[in-house]
């Protein structure tokens, strides 16, 4: 361990401990990376789009805490809440007012999981059906007569 000296005293008198992966913390709202299950963004947070996987999540690690970013309003944070009473996980608000993260809510350990695939990808139902609209265009059916 290196030597301190008086200027790192005073800080860590004034602003506290320095925590190792401070920016990842802050960005997981106050957990590491490596203990997270499941993370959903707020924005997946306030069209539910994530419940069904945070549900799934829950049933197989039942010994977890959901942290949830309290910048998000409390009507659009009921399902997730409603989840972990009914599977007996302890829930936290986390608001940080210093820093701006895009998690909405995440499930996680006391302890490292290593999980690779964290995040819940958006679903391509809405790509496809965007894709089939624009094929049933007049021009599209021209081609397909053609091409086929």
């Amino acid at each position: 361990m290196a030597n301190k000296n008086v200027d790192d005293y005073l800080t860590e008198g004034m602003y506290g401990t320095r925590l190792p992966k401070d920016a990842e913390r802050k960005q997981f709202l106050g957990t590491l990376r490596e203990r997270i299950v499941i993370a959903l963004t707020i924005g997946q947070v306030m069209t539910d789009k994530g419940v069904e996987k945070l549900e799934e999540a829950m049933k197989e690690n039942p010994n977890t805490t959901l942290l949830i970013n309290g910048q998000v309003s409390y009507r659009f944070l009921k399902e997730e809440k409603d989840l972990a009473k009914k599977y007996n996980i302890t829930y936290t608000t986390i608001t940080n007012e210093e820093s701006d993260t895009e998690i909405g809510a995440v499930l996680t350990y006391d302890y490292a999981i290593d999980k690779e695939q964290i995040f819940i990808e958006d679903e391509p139902e809405e790509q496809s059906q965007e894709k089939e609209e624009q094929e049933t265009t007049f021009l599209s059916k021209i081609k397909r007569i053609f091409l086929d």
